[in-house]
C-alpha cells in the first residue's frame, strides 16, 4: 500500500516537473478569468485585488518557467538581472520611503493647511526616520528576549497593514478603469467643503468639471443629456448647502439648470449615496435608473463601497488631484476602508498580538524552548 502511494506521487511529481508551462499556464489563465468575472461583475470588492494578485504571481512564475524552459543562456542572465533589479528596487523605496514622506510633507505644509490630516505624511516620515536611526544604532539588537518578542509582533501586525494597504491601492488603481459606458440617467456629484461658506472649491470644482465633461461626450455620441445629482448638506459654518453653490457653479460653466436636482440633505459620503438614490428614484418613478457618481480619483474606491453599502447600483469616475496632495489623501481613504472592515482586520492584529504577547510572558519565565524563533 506504502509502495503504490511513493509511486502514485512520483508519477505525479514526474507530470508537474515535465509539465510546469502547460500547468502553470492553467493556473495563470485560471486566475485571470476569476478576475475578470469578479470585476466586471463587481468591481467594487476589495476581493478582486488579492485575485489579481494572484494573477500577477503565477504570471510571473509562468513567464520565469517560460524563459529558463528555452535553455538560452543569454535570455536567463536578462531574466534573472531584471529580476533582481525589481527586487533591489523594491528594497530600496521600502527602505528609504521615510524621504518620499517628507519630501511630500514639505509641499503640503506649503501649500495647504497645517490641519492633522494634512501632517499624515510628516507624522509617517518622521516615524520612520526615527525606526530606521534605531535599526542603524543596533538598537533592536540589545533588547531583552521579552521585549525582542513584542518588536516582532508590532513588526508583524506592521506588515500586514503594508499587506492590506497595498490591497487597498491595487483595487483603488483598478477601480479608475472601470468601463465608462456614455448612457447614464444620473450623474451624482458628490459634495466637498465650501470657501468661505459660500464658493465652490478647485477640488469641488474639478468634480462637477468631470461630471459636465461626462455629459457633454455622453451626447455627442448620440445619446440622451444626463441629469445633474448636486449631493451636499449645509454645514454650520456654510451660507448654503454645497449641493446649491454646486448647482450655480454649473450653471455659470453652461450647464441647463433645468437638468440639475438637489440632494441637499446629507452630511458624508453614505449619505450622498443614499439620498441622491432616493432623489433619483423619485425623479425616474422607479430604481431602474442609470447612474455614475463623480468625486476625486483619490476618494473614488471608497465611495463606491459606500454605494454598494446604499444598494446604489452606480461606479464612479474619477476627477484628477493635484500630486503633491494624493498621499494624505490617500492614506485618509486608507484609514477610512480600513475601520469599514475594522472588524475582520482587529480580530487578525489581536490575534497576532496575542501570540506575541504569550511569547514575551514565556522569555520573562525563562521558557525559551516554547518562543518560535
Amino acid at each position: 500500500m506504502q509502495s503504490q502511494l511513493m509511486q502514485s506521487l512520483h508519477k505525479i511529481f514526474n507530470f508537474i516537473v515535465h509539465n510546469q508551462v502547460t500547468l502553470t499556464s492553467l493556473i495563470m489563465f485560471i486566475f485571470f478569468i476569476l478576475f475578470l468575472l469578479s470585476w466586471l461583475i463587481e468591481p467594487r470588492r476589495l476581493i478582486n485585488g488579492l485575485i489579481f494578485t494572484a494573477f500577477g504571481i503565477s504570471f510571473l512564475v509562468w513567464e520565469a518557467i517560460l524563459i529558463i524552459s528555452q535553455h538560452n543562456a543569454l535570455l536567463t542572465t536578462s531574466f534573472s538581472f531584471l529580476a533582481l533589479a525589481i527586487l533591489f528596487g523594491i528594497f530600496f523605496l521600502v527602505t528609504f520611503s521615510w524621504i518620499f514622506f517628507l519630501w511630500n510633507a514639505y509641499f503640503v505644509w506649503k501649500y495647504e493647511s497645517h490641519s492633522l490630516p494634512n501632517l499624515l505624511t510628516l507624522i509617517i516620515g518622521l516615524f520612520l526616520v526615527g525606526i530606521w536611526t534605531l535599526n542603524r544604532l543596533g538598537i533592536f539588537h540589545r533588547l531583552p528576549d521579552w521585549l525582542h518578542s513584542l518588536v516582532a509582533g508590532t513588526t508583524l501586525i506592521a506588515f500586514y497593514l503594508l499587506f492590506v494597504m497595498y490591497n487597498f491601492l491595487l483595487n483603488l488603481v483598478l477601480y479608475q478603469i472601470v468601463p465608462r459606458r456614455y448612457h447614464q440617467d444620473y450623474l451624482i456629484v458628490l459634495g466637498a467643503g465650501l470657501i468661505e461658506g459660500k464658493k465652490v472649491s478647485r477640488l469641488l470644482g474639478a468634480r462637477i468639471d468631470r461630471a459636465i465633461a461626462f455629459s457633454n461626450k455622453q451626447y455627442d455620441k448620440g445619446h440622451k443629456r444626463p441629469k445633474l445629482i448636486m449631493s451636499g448638506g449645509q454645514g454650520k459654518d456654510e451660507d448654503l448647502s454645497e449641493a446649491a453653490a454646486m448647482k450655480d457653479y454649473a450653471v455659470k460653466h453652461g450647464y441647463d439648470p433645468n437638468l440639475i436636482l438637489l440632494e441637499d440633505k446629507s452630511t458624508n459620503t453614505y449619505q450622498n449615496m443614499l439620498y441622491s438614490k432616493k432623489v433619483a428614484t423619485s425623479d425616474w418613478g422607479n430604481p431602474n435608473f442609470k447612474a455614475k457618481f463623480f468625486t476625486n480619483n483619490y476618494h473614488l474606491f471608497r465611495a463606491g463601497l459606500y454605494a454598494k453599502m446604499a444598494h446604489l447600483k452606480a461606479n464612479g469616475v474619477g476627477a484628477t488631484t493635484r500630486f503633491y496632495f494624493l498621499p494624505n489623501a490617500t492614506i485618509r481613504e486608507f484609514a477610512g476602508v480600513f475601520i469599514m472592515h475594522k472588524k475582520r482586520h482587529f480580530v487578525i492584529i489581536g490575534l497576532i498580538a496575542i501570540l506575541f504577547i504569550i511569547q514575551a510572558i514565556f522569555a520573562v519565565l525563562g521558557w525559551s524552548k516554547y518562543i518560535i524563533a
